[in-house]
């Protein structure tokens, strides 16, 4: 069965976990100053906080949910692999140092080293708090998905547990535990994902069998009480949706046989062009006995799942919308990697710009590494025979399990791991925006050292709490889809301002708290008005929508720079140092 706990995966789950929060409470006495608890002293060493910026940065959504876009979708999930790491090039060349050389505790010290305004620390910190709960919900969604097969426990368990721990980590020891927590996620992560893919070749092309060679459709009910009904069945504790996700028929060369046998990389992916693979397809609709999702089998060449166009429709359908919606992803992710707020502290956490470009290229050695991986786990899930037709969120662990107990336990509670990591970066950077940037800064409260970290820890839990809210409410989501809103948010604030800070000495602080304030308004109200948005939050029909596209980076982004520009240009010319002086003074 697809979702059955068992007593391994409960004790690895409950070591890794144990383990994590005893981290946390050994580096605790290391983080009782402001600068250990926001930045780790500064004395994090360039490797280490190298592989601790690919564990913050691989998210519940790199690895949960592109593996479950390419197994549901094919190729094109993989394209977010690409945005994500492309974006990385961005913050080698253009902001690892400079962020570096402006910077003390927070995004916002950067953006205001040049001016001292209240205004920009206010800009800043509001979007530094909007991008972070952004970016939390897909990473909430994905531990309470975790939690459903790893220990049986309902969706809103999952996300109150990681909720607590998270919380636990960050107010604990703060920076110092959360980049070991990161180190120690990114390595395993990428560690025992690669043992994975090796054994996905080692496997390599099987016909389907058992279960998921049971094509017939599948209808899941939800009453208005609640119930849910399996084929008209009460669901049981025991009882869901039989596993999909298998291949048909091997390649014309394999005539006679029903597996390949192993697979070199290359190898996999020409076998799997060649082979026919059944994917499903769901389709819901809503009557007085409830809503019904009906799963229906659909059989497709391997050589059409491996090229562009199955799930970003611009790729395909030569719609003029489509195009722009697809454009807008790419370009969120490639311009939002450098303007998250929780990798921008990471900076702050070596001793100086030159540890800060080295830890930038051992953080894009590893995530690169990592997201070729992704398309290996993701083609292997879609053939494996256990997916989950109604969470793309769990393709990666239930691969796992695929193979063995044991695996799918460790993969699952490092995939919480995972979540755990991001999360606690997310509040980091949510905490220093309200004690750091708003209260001792905009509000003017004097606070002893002392006092700065209460205050950040304080704010860690009523970040914390939001979280679980959000993640309660946005169940229904893959998080690579919620995470490129964050994005898009994350870049039309930020990116604008940043950049022409560093680069346009006629900046002024009015153009930067413009440029943040259009570009966060923009954006988010963007999103509150899509399609998507009124479909799956709102409950709305998708041609209500008033927005034509439902990603806004290509439309927000440009604003963000038009803003900044003509402000700046209409206001009197800075007389203060240009942030070129600064990052030269200081670098």
């Amino acid at each position: 069965m697809l979702y059955e706990s068992s007593a391994a995966a409960i004790a690895i789950f409950a070591a890794f976990v144990l383990g994590v929060i005893g981290l946390s409470f050994y580096l605790g006495r290391k983080g009782q100053s402001a600068k250990g608890y926001y930045a780790a002293h500064g004395e994090i060493h360039w490797f280490v906080n190298g592989i601790a910026f690919a564990g913050d940065y691989l998210s519940a959504a790199s690895f949960l949910g592109i593996c479950g876009m390419i197994a549901f979708n094919g190729y094109d999930g993989f394209l977010y692999s690409i945005g994500f790491l492309a974006g990385w090039i961005v913050a080698l060349f253009v902001i690892a140092e400079p962020i570096k050389a402006l910077g003390k505790f927070t995004f916002a010290d950067a953006l205001d080293s040049r001016f001292n305004s209240r205004g920009i620390k206010l800009a800043v910190a509001i979007s530094t708090l909007v991008v972070s709960i952004f970016y939390l919900i897909p990473q909430m969604v994905g531990a309470g998905d975790l939690i459903v097969p790893l220990l049986g426990l309902p969706h809103t368990v999952g996300v109150i547990l990681v909720g607590v721990v998270v919380t636990m980590i960050v107010v604990t020891a703060g920076m110092v535990s959360t980049t070991w927590v990161q180190f120690i996620k990114g390595s395993l992560l990428v560690f025992f994902c690669g043992i994975l893919a090796a054994m996905i070749l080692n496997r390599g092309l099987v016909v389907g069998t058992g279960p998921a060679a049971n094509l017939t459709p599948q209808v899941r009910t939800v009453t208005p009480d609640g119930t849910v009904l399996i084929d008209g069945k009460p669901q049981s504790k025991d009882h869901d949706l039989r596993p999909v996700g298998t291949l048909k028929a091997l390649p014309d060369r394999y005539a006679g046989k029903t597996s390949t046998g192993p697979l070199r990389p290359l190898e996999y992916l020409a076998a799997l062009e060649d082979s026919t693979i059944v994917t499903w397809s769901s389709k819901k609709h809503t009557d007085a006995a409830g809503t019904h999702t009906t799963y229906s089998p659909v059989e497709r060449k391997g050589s059409e799942l491996l090229k562009p166009g199955g799930y970003f429709k611009g790729l395909s359908t030569g719609k003029l919308a489509d195009r722009l919606d697809f454009a807008s992803l790419m370009l969120a992710l490639f311009c939002g990697t450098a303007s998250l707020p929780h990798i921008l502290i990471r900076y702050y956490t070596v001793k100086d710009a030159a540890a800060a470009r080295q830890s930038t290229v051992v953080g894009i050695a590893v995530i690169g590494a990592f997201y070729v991986l992704t398309l290996y786990l993701g083609l292997g899930a879609m053939t494996s025979g256990a997916l989950d037709p109604t969470s793309t969120n769990m393709a990666a662990p239930l691969l796992a399990k695929s193979f063995s107990t044991t695996l799918f336990a460790i993969i699952s509670a490092i995939a919480f791991t995972t979540v755990l990591g991001t999360v606690s970066g997310l509040i980091m950077a949510g905490s220093g925006a309200v004690a750091h940037d708003l209260v001792e800064n905009v509000l003017g409260i004097p606070m002893t050292d002392h006092e700065k970290v209460r205050c950040g820890k304080i704010a860690a839990v009523g970040l914390g709490i939001i979280a679980m809210v959000l993640g309660v409410l946005f169940r229904s989501f893959n998080v690579s889809f919620l995470v490129g809103w964050a994005f898009n948010i994350a870049a039309s604030a930020n990116l604008p301002a940043l950049v022409m800070l560093l680069f346009w000495p006629r900046t002024t602080k009015q153009g930067i708290i413009a440029a943040v304030t259009v570009g966060m308004l923009s954006s988010l109200g963007w999103i509150l008005m899509s399609a998507d948005t009124f479909e799956k939050v709102y409950g709305w029909s998708r041609e209500a929508s008033i927005v034509p596209f439902s990603q806004p980076g290509i439309v927000t982004i440009p604003l963000g720079f038009l803003v900044l520009v003509v402000v700046s240009l209409l206001t009197p010319k800075p007389v203060e140092p240009t942030a070129s002086d600064l990052v030269r003074r200081h670098g």
